[in-house]
């Protein structure tokens, strides 16, 4: 039996990409899930097909991880439906435009630091009340490979990112001493709708991000988030960085 069988597993951004990805690969390990986002249709045909496909429970809740009432309702329903929270991936996130600083758009800037900054520390607070309640628990941070070093035009969503992995260190030392552990994600190119949402829907631009190599997928990231989380509890994986074969830094080899 899995490490992982009946657990209650919280994905945020899970309507697509990684977070959709996440929810298939821990239903198949026996989680149940609480998926949220702000496409509740989206979710809710997600949810139908992991609840026909893997005997788990899925509840589908629209979460839109900017606004701190719809945080605390995403939250407050799981518990009142499982009764306890086992694992919280925060992997909502985006990026906006690739404008230098002196070019940055005020709503660019703050969207990005409200979805991948405040949100992943609303929704960590709000999940650490019942975790350190239970003294058991698991948060999981879905950071990037922007974390770690910048790029032009990544000003902004670099810093997010370097706040993630801020935070994840951060919350380790002040949970040091309990059964709850923490770890954080950090995938290099991987091909979803990051792009697209980025470049604001110019599917062209987007296209351009993963050609002449082969990218990460969803699931190739969803299989290191499920290995963190289904290691023994005394075993912590703090940090995972997974790039593409043909990835080193933000160096891409392309074939011509």
């Amino acid at each position: 039996m899995s490490r992982l069988s009946n657990k209650i597993v919280l994905i945020t951004g899970a309507s697509s990409g990684i977070g959709e990805a996440c929810a298939w690969a821990f239903a198949r390990e026996g989680a149940n899930l609480v998926i949220g986002a702000r496409r509740l249709e989206r979710l809710n045909d997600i949810a139908h097909h992991i609840s026909a496909d893997c005997p788990v429970r899925v509840l589908p809740i629209r979460l839109d991880v900017t606004d701190a009432q719809s945080c605390e309702q995403f939250i407050s329903d799981a518990l009142e439906q499982f009764g306890r929270i086992d694992v919280l991936v925060n992997n909502a996130g985006l990026a906006r435009g690739r404008d230098s600083v002196a070019n940055l758009q005020e709503s660019d800037m703050r969207e990005m630091f409200e979805t991948n900054v405040f949100a992943v520390l609303r929704l960590t607070r709000l999940a650490l009340a019942s975790m350190l309640k239970a003294n058991s628990g698991h948060i999981i941070n879905i950071g990037s490979v922007a974390g770690y070093a910048t790029y032009e035009g990544g000003a902004s969503y670099c810093a997010t990112k370097f706040g993630v992995r801020a935070i994840s260190e951060a919350l380790r030392f002040e949970l040091l001493g309990t059964n709850i552990r923490v770890s954080s994600v950090s995938p290099g190119l991987v091909a979803t709708e990051f792009s697209l949402t980025r470049f604001r829907g110019d599917t062209q631009k987007a296209k351009r991000v993963y050609e002449g190599y082969q990218p990460l997928t969803s699931h190739d990231v969803a299989e290191c988030v499920v290995f963190a989380a289904s290691r023994p509890p005394h075993v912590d994986v703090e940090e995972m960085i997974v790039r593409p074969i043909h990835q080193a830094g933000f160096k891409v080899h392309r074939q011509s």
